[in-house]
C-alpha cells in the first residue's frame, strides 16, 4: 500500500493504526509492505517511527514487538511533491524492490489521503510513471476519502479524473460509518430475523429519523469546514448511505453488486418536499455551555469569519416514492456543538389502531420504535408500552437494550480496519459507487441551492439540540424529535 497524506490527521489516527491492528490480528500476508510518500526528508527509519508513535498511540488491539517488527520490515519512505516527476520516478523504483524482495508480485493500493485538489496530479503522476495499470495476474487499486466533490458537477469531474487512470472496479470511496459494526448489522437484523422484515413498511412505520449528533465544533478543521458545511459534510454520504440501507429491498445476496443495485433503486426513487423552506433546516452554533464549559460560537473559531454563511447544522425531510415507503418521511440531520455525541436510527411505528384503554391509562405511552445505536454506544434498543405494576391499567413506555460490548466477547473492530482489508481483498461491498455518489448529490444539490439564497443559518446555542426552525419543521408534520 502506498500511502500518500502520512503526516495528516487521518493518516496517523485511523490509517497506520488500522494496518497495525490487522496484522496483529493476523490477517495481512507477511510480506504486506507500506511506503509513504510526502514532502518531508525523512528516510525509512523516520517513517517507520512516525507509524510506531501512531500505533502506540491509536491502535486498538495491545502493541506486540514481533509483530511490528514484522511489519516494519515492509516499511519504505519516498519524499516529494504531487508534481516533482523524480520522486515518482523513486516511487516506481521502490515499489518495484519491494515486489522483488517482499514478494508483492505487483499488486499495489494507493491511498490518497489527501485533498481532492490534488487528486488530479496524483492520479497523472502514477499514470505517467506506469503505476495505475496492472500487468496480467496483478491489481491496481486507488482509494479516496470523502468528501467526493463539493457538488454534482465537481462530483462527475472527479470521477473522470480517477477513471481516466484506474478502471471502475478499482476505485475505492471510503465511507468510514459503512465500516461500521452496527451499521452492517442493520442488513444482518432486517434480513436474517422474520420478526422485523413484515412490518418494515409504511403500513406500520409513522417515520423514520436518522441523526449524527457531535457535542465537538469545528476545532482545527477551520480551513476544510468553512464553506463546506454540514449538510455537504454528512448528510450526503454518511445518512444517506444509512437511508439507503434502512430502505432497501432484500438483496439476492451480500455481494457488493446486488447490494450496490438495492441501495441505487432507494436513492433513485427519493423525493423532496416541494416546499424546501417549510421542510429543511439549517443553523449554526453560537456561544454557550457544552461538556461542562463555555465555548465559543462558530464565527469566533480561529479562520472563521465572521459573517460566514457556513451551516453546522442541517436537516432534510426525504421521501421514498416505492411501494414499501409511500408516504413515509425520512427525517435526516446532523450538527457540531449539540447536546451530546450520538448517532442513531429511529425507526418510529404508528400507534395501534384500536387501544381498548382509557385515554388516562395510555397518556404517557408514545410511539414504538426501534432505535438503531451506532455510536457510541452500539447496539440496539426496542421501545414498547408495558403495563405499570399496580392494580389500575396503566401503561407507559419501556426499552429493551441490545448492547454489543456484553453480549459479545470480541471487541469489534474499527470500521477502517474492515475497509482497508477489503480494498486488499477486492471485495467493495461497504464502498459507494460513483453512481451512488452522484445520486446522492442530485438530491442535495436543489437543497443547497435554495439555502444559498437565503442568507445566513438561523443561530442555535451550543450544547442544545439545533435551531428552532429544525423544531418547527417537525411539528408542521404532527411530530418532534428524538432525545437522544
Amino acid at each position: 500500500m502506498v500511502l500518500f497524506g502520512v503526516t495528516g490527521d487521518l493518516s496517523r489516527k485511523k490509517v497506520m493504526p488500522a494496518i497495525y491492528d490487522l496484522a496483529n490480528r493476523g490477517l495481512l500476508p507477511a510480506g504486506f509492505s507500506l511506503v509513504g510518500f510526502a514532502r518531508r526528508d525523512w528516510a525509512d527509519e523516520d517513517f517507520a517511527q512516525i507509524v510506531h508513535d501512531s500505533v502506540r498511540q491509536h491502535s486498538r488491539t495491545e502493541f506486540r514487538e514481533e509483530v511490528w517488527r514484522q511489519l516494519a520490515e515492509g516499511f519504505r519512505f519516498v519524499p516529494g511533491d504531487f508534481d516533482d516527476d523524480a520522486a515518482f520516478g523513486n516511487l516506481r523504483r521502490t515499489i518495484e524492490e519491494l515486489d522483488e524482495s517482499r514478494g508483492t508480485q505487483g499488486n499495489h493500493a494507493f491511498y490518497l489521503a489527501i485533498p481532492p485538489t490534488f487528486f488530479g496530479a496524483v492520479a497523472a503522476q502514477l499514470k505517467e510513471h506506469g503505476l495505475a495499470r496492472p500487468e496480467p495476474g496483478q491489481w491496481r487499486r486507488v482509494v479516496v476519502e470523502k468528501p467526493f466533490g463539493h457538488d454534482l458537477a465537481s462530483a462527475r469531474a472527479l470521477n473522470d479524473i480517477l477513471g481516466e487512470v484506474f478502471e471502475s472496479g478499482s476505485i475505492f470511496r471510503i465511507d468510514h460509518y459503512l465500516g461500521k459494526e452496527t451499521v452492517q448489522n442493520i442488513l444482518a437484523m432486517r434480513f436474517a430475523n422474520n420478526l422485523f422484515e413484515p412490518v418494515w413498511n409504511g403500513n406500520y412505520v409513522d417515520h423514520v429519523q436518522i441523526t449524527m449528533a457531535e457535542d465537538v465544533g469545528i476545532g482545527g478543521r477551520a480551513g476544510y469546514y468553512d464553506g463546506v458545511g454540514a449538510a455537504r459534510d454528512v448528510i450526503q454520504n454518511h445518512l444517506m448511505q444509512l437511508m439507503a440501507l434502512v430502505a432497501m429491498e432484500e438483496p439476492t445476496s451480500f455481494d457488493a453488486e446486488s447490494l450496490r443495485v438495492e441501495k441505487l433503486k432507494v436513492l433513485a426513487s427519493v423525493v423532496l418536499p416541494k416546499r424546501l423552506d417549510l421542510h429543511t433546516a439549517r443553523g449554526q452554533y453560537t456561544a454557550g455551555w457544552a461538556g461542562g464549559e463555555q465555548v465559543i460560537g462558530f464565527c469566533e473559531e480561529e479562520g472563521i469569519g465572521k459573517t460566514s454563511a457556513t451551516e453546522t447544522y442541517a436537516a432534510v425531510k426525504l421521501g421514498i416514492d416505492t411501494r414499501r415507503w409511500a408516504g413515509v418521511p425520512f427525517y435526516l440531520r446532523t450538527g457540531k456543538r449539540l447536546g451530546r455525541r450520538v448517532t442513531e436510527v429511529a425507526i418510529v411505528f404508528k400507534k395501534a389502531p384500536h387501544q381498548p384503554f382509557s385515554a388516562t391509562s395510555t397518556e404517557e405511552l408514545g410511539n414504538n420504535a426501534i432505535v438503531i445505536r451506532v455510536q457510541p454506544d452500539e447496539g440496539m434498543t426496542i421501545r414498547f408500552g408495558s403495563k405499570v405494576p399496580g392494580t389500575a391499567m396503566e401503561i407507559r413506555d419501556v426499552n429493551m437494550d441490545f448492547a454489543y460490548g456484553s453480549s459479545f466477547t470480541e471487541a469489534s473492530p474499527e470500521a477502517y480496519e474492515r475497509l482497508i482489508l477489503d480494498v486488499l481483498l477486492g471485495d467493495p461491498p461497504l464502498f459507494p459507487r460513483h453512481e451512488e455518489v452522484e445520486l446522492s448529490w442530485q438530491i442535495l444539490d436543489p437543497i443547497l441551492d435554495h439555502w444559498a439564497k437565503k442568507g445566513r443559518p438561523d443561530a442555535y446555542p451550543s450544547g442544545g439540540w439545533g435551531p428552532t426552525s429544525a423544531d418547527a419543521m417537525l411539528a408542521r408534520d404532527g411530530r418532534v424529535w428524538r432525545r437522544p
